[in-house]
């Protein structure tokens, strides 16, 4: 049977609009990661790519000329993970309301 592969997926539409709100040099970025991810899997979410910030979250790492970004993201069974924030970083520490924010859609993919 053939291997499915690895694949990034965002939690619903907030986490589609954020991304789709950052600035483009961003998201491209982010979308080079994701292609890493799907090639590589676990081994594309290392550092500097990827990094673990709290229990289950982790969070891609990406940079432009337009600024920081993070995506924090669950990897789940079945070969998936999923984003949960994007949000452009204005600090040199992951601010914990993002991680908090993170936490509760964290409770979205449970109760899927």
């Amino acid at each position: 049977m053939p291997r499915m592969g690895w694949s990034v997926k965002f939690l619903n539409d907030a986490v589609r609009k954020e991304f789709k709100d950052l600035p483009k040099d961003i998201a491209a970025r982010f979308q080079q990661i994701f292609r890493l991810v799907e090639e590589e899997g676990p081994t594309a979410v290392s550092m500097p790519n990827a990094r673990h910030i709290k229990n289950d979250i982790w969070e891609f790492r990406a940079k432009g000329k337009d600024g920081i970004a993070r995506g924090l993201f669950v990897s789940m069974r079945g070969e998936n993970y999923v984003v949960l924030r994007f949000f452009v970083k204005k600090t040199q520490q992951t601010p914990p309301q993002e991680i908090r924010l993170a936490e509760k859609r964290l409770l979205e993919v449970f109760n899927a």
